[in-house]
């Protein structure tokens, strides 16, 4: 199974995990077969899931479809990846907010969104 198969696998067990390098020690995102700087071997741990947006588009529909956002994170176990905020207006979604990872059944798939944290 090939990394972006195992990184969808354990969303779907309910895991965020991400990848590191073994010699570096350096998460990275998205997942891959090596460490990007060094070539090293990969190790998966458990991710936080805490955050902070680095930047944030909102993408605007048409009635009667919900606007949402996309986001950057810069995840505090390192890597940056992109999502979107859900359980707050995206007009309320700001570059510096405090985040956490949840995953979600969407399209009967998991998906890692994140939402506000208090």
């Amino acid at each position: 199974m090939g990394p972006e198969a195992q990184y969808r696998d354990y969303l779907a067990q309910g895991k965020f995990m991400l990848q590191r390098g073994t010699g570096s020690g350096e998460a990275f995102f998205p997942p891959r077969t090596h460490e990007p700087v060094s070539g090293d071997a990969t190790e998966w741990f458990e991710a936080t899931g805490n955050g902070t947006i680095y930047a944030v588009t909102i993408i605007r529909k048409r009635a009667p479809e919900p606007d949402y956002t996309i986001v950057l994170v810069d995840l505090d176990d390192g890597p940056r990846l992109m999502s979107r905020v859900d359980g707050v207006a995206p007009d309320a979604v700001r570059i510096g907010m405090k985040v956490r990872a949840r995953i979600i059944a969407e399209n009967d798939a998991p998906v890692l969104v994140f939402e506000p944290t208090a």
